[in-house]
């Protein structure tokens, strides 16, 4: 059957001028797992009153990916070995944001908490190569500090850590395990990226391939609503960035200084009229 399946799609990739690589296709069971874009992706047995299918699909980052991604952390230590504490920080912030943000949808917290003890004792013997005449305890409190971060509930006490990579108290190296994970929410019904609701992509992805990466914060901003009329922005809307300052009297093109109106609105803001002959059919 599934050797069937690759046959006919096979068939159909060649109408179009391709075809499957044969390096990258596999055919494997579920329970065996498979990697894909970095992810692990298995099935694993468990009890009947965790799961009527007598399974769940667990995805996770895969052992591939943790391998390259730790020696790329590796790498930029190593590269910075003379470096100041503060330079290091700013090299490895970016790419530990981005990497804990690619896998912030699947189980990673194990994963993260994993990786902050590998780099732990990484950072750890960058610092006593540094100062091979001190002692460790002299090195951990030159290098490594104290952060308080304040609870959501005023009557909750503060988390304390003892253990941050920091020069002060605003310059510090961000923890894996500090992630947030937030779950993939399912696709609406029938909703394809195809199906031209751009209101409902942006809405569930702050970002569509049709509409810049500003309007697509605005309106998330505004909830999907029309900053002037307070209607909600319907599929097919035109709509418009507005300059709450004018740039002619010196505001500018921020975020902070810009909101999302319909194209009417837009026009009624600044008091014209538009043929709408001359509209552009595209409202992005």
């Amino acid at each position: 059957m599934v050797e069937e399946c690759q046959r006919i799609i096979n068939k159909w990739l060649n109408d179009i001028g391709l075809e499957l690589k044969p390096s990258k296709t596999k055919i494997t069971h579920t329970f065996d797992g498979f990697d894909f874009l970095g992810f692990n992706i298995r099935q694993y047995n468990v009890g009947k009153h965790q799961s009527k299918q007598g399974f769940k699909t667990i995805i996770k980052p895969s052992k591939k990916s943790i391998k390259e991604y730790y020696e790329r952390l590796e790498t930029e230590i190593n590269k910075h070995r003379a470096a100041p504490q503060a330079t290091l920080i700013g090299k490895l912030t970016p790419i530990i944001r981005g990497w804990c943000n690619y896998y912030s949808s699947v189980c990673s917290k194990e994963t993260y908490s994993k990786m902050d003890y590998l780099l732990w004792n990484k950072l750890q013997r960058w610092g006593y190569r540094r100062h091979p005449n001190k002692s460790k305890t002299w090195v951990n409190k030159k290098y490594w500090g104290t952060k308080v971060e304040k609870t959501k509930e005023p009557w909750d006490a503060p988390k304390i850590d003892n253990w941050v990579f920091m020069t002060k108290e605003e310059n510090y190296l961000p923890k894996h395990a500090k992630t947030k994970i937030v779950r993939h929410v399912k696709v609406k019904d029938t909703r394809s990226p195809f199906d031209g609701n751009l209101i409902y992509w942006n809405t569930r992805m702050q970002k569509h391939p049709e509409m810049t990466s500003q309007k697509g914060r605005l309106l998330k901003r505004q909830k999907g609503v029309c900053a002037h009329c307070g209607l909600t922005f319907r599929d097919g809307d035109l709509m418009e960035k507005h300059h709450i300052i004018p740039r002619s009297l010196g505001g500018n093109d921020s975020d902070k200084n810009s909101e999302l109106l319909h194209l009417h609105c837009h026009d009624i803001k600044h008091g014209k009229k538009i043929d709408s002959s001359e509209l552009d059919t595209n409202p992005f």
